[in-house]
């Protein structure tokens, strides 16, 4: 584990890094800079093997300890942004106009890249360590993609761990579960065919927006009266597109949105039932409906083992009373389940402390984290790999 002086060093060298990151952001795969970046502060600190344009613009980094041969476990950040204008008002606001760091990504960044300067210094570890940094989390394919360009078996990772900061849980506290911590996510689209007309004249058409209206309710009733109360199931509508001119009643209409469960059963209901819900509205207006659906991640899955291995790094760093092991399931989706669908292991939060949600334009990492996410990724190492 770090010691406060070191602790108080590289914090301050993180905190550098991750502002700039946060003057960079990149969307989806198209990480050139970000990854330029990390290329080069990882070429600084004298890693044993550096693999760049994984999955495009993803890096594999790996450091082999100083013990007597052993597994390798992997540690994931992921890099990337989200089409959001920043309102933060913050020196190191985003340059890149209609992106942000608004989910912490730049922080994750930033901890792994001072984790990877402290183990490559001291390797007080014995075996290897795979630092994966991720491109396309938002996009929710970027984590599937590196399982399948084979970097698990490319790296002979064992074990792989992920971490994730939280607004709204205290800085320098820690949570975790063992079992399902995230939930599945798929997205919708309902096309729905009207006929359109003139808006004085609504009875000789087929009122798309009308439909759409009905439709949007209809899906809010599936979940409270359809779908068992006690099981998770969150349908959000997040788009509606329709109509260009005030006197027109329009041909058509598309109705998108998400869809997020906890068990497989759910996910088969939700998925069947916004199909025949929506048909059933559309049809009893006499229009039609094509539904489109696509399931992107899976469950996020935390191992028991590897849980209690997170859990005991965690409390190393900031003792057990600042970690909850009794972590709640999210409602929201990270596809770093594919990885732990690969590999056993397990994902964190980390305090972010009293700042704006994930996903605001007012969100900005917290830099007072940086410290113990970096101490938890040394301490982890350490820990499964001890000497």
């Amino acid at each position: 584990m770090l010691d406060d002086r070191s602790l108080l060093q590289i914090k301050t060298e993180a905190a550098e890094w991750r502002r700039r990151l946060h003057q960079i952001p990149e969307l989806d795969y198209q990480l050139h800079d970000t990854a330029r970046f990390v290329l080069e502060k990882l070429s600084s600190f004298g890693i044993d093997r550096i693999e760049t344009e994984v999955a495009e613009t993803g890096i594999v980094a790996l450091i082999h300890g100083k013990g007597s041969a052993g597994p390798t476990i992997g540690l994931r950040a992921d890099m990337d942004a989200l089409p959001i204008t920043e309102t933060s008002g913050k020196p190191w606001a985003s340059r890149n106009a209609g992106k942000m760091h608004a989910c912490g990504h730049d922080g994750h960044t930033a901890m792994l890249l001072g984790a990877a300067k402290q183990l490559a210094a001291t390797r007080n570890f014995k075996g290897s360590v795979a630092l994966i940094f991720q491109p396309a989390e938002e996009d929710g394919r970027g984590g599937q993609r590196m399982v399948q360009e084979g970097i698990m078996d490319r790296f002979e990772i064992s074990q792989v761990f992920g971490m994730h900061n939280e607004p709204g849980l205290e800085i320098g506290r820690f949570a975790t579960s063992p079992g399902i911590v995230a939930a599945a996510l798929d997205e919708f689209d309902i096309h729905v065919r009207g006929k359109g007309g003139h808006a004085a004249s609504p009875h000789r058409t087929i009122d798309p927006v009308v439909i759409a209206a009905h439709v949007v309710v209809g899906l809010q009733t599936l979940v409270s009266r359809r779908a068992d109360p006690l099981e998770a199931l969150v349908i959000s509508v997040t788009k509606l597109n329709v109509g260009h001119a005030y006197n027109i009643i329009p041909e058509s209409a598309q109705i998108s949105g998400t869809i997020r469960t906890l068990s497989p059963t759910v996910r088969d209901f939700a998925e069947r039932e916004v199909k025949a819900g929506a048909e059933g509205i559309a049809r009893g207006f006499g229009a039609q409906v094509v539904f489109e659906h696509r399931r992107l991640e899976p469950t996020m899955f935390n191992h028991p083992k590897e849980t209690e291995l997170a859990i005991k790094a965690a409390s190393g760093i900031v003792g057990s009373a600042s970690v909850n092991r009794s972590m709640r399931p999210s409602m929201g989706a990270e596809d770093f389940a594919y990885m732990l669908e690969a590999r056993p292991g397990a994902y964190v939060v980390l305090g972010n402390g009293n700042t704006p949600a994930l996903h605001n334009p007012a969100y900005d990492f917290n830099d007072e984290a940086l410290p113990y996410g970096i101490a938890y990724w040394v301490n982890l190492v350490e820990t499964v790999l001890r000497v």
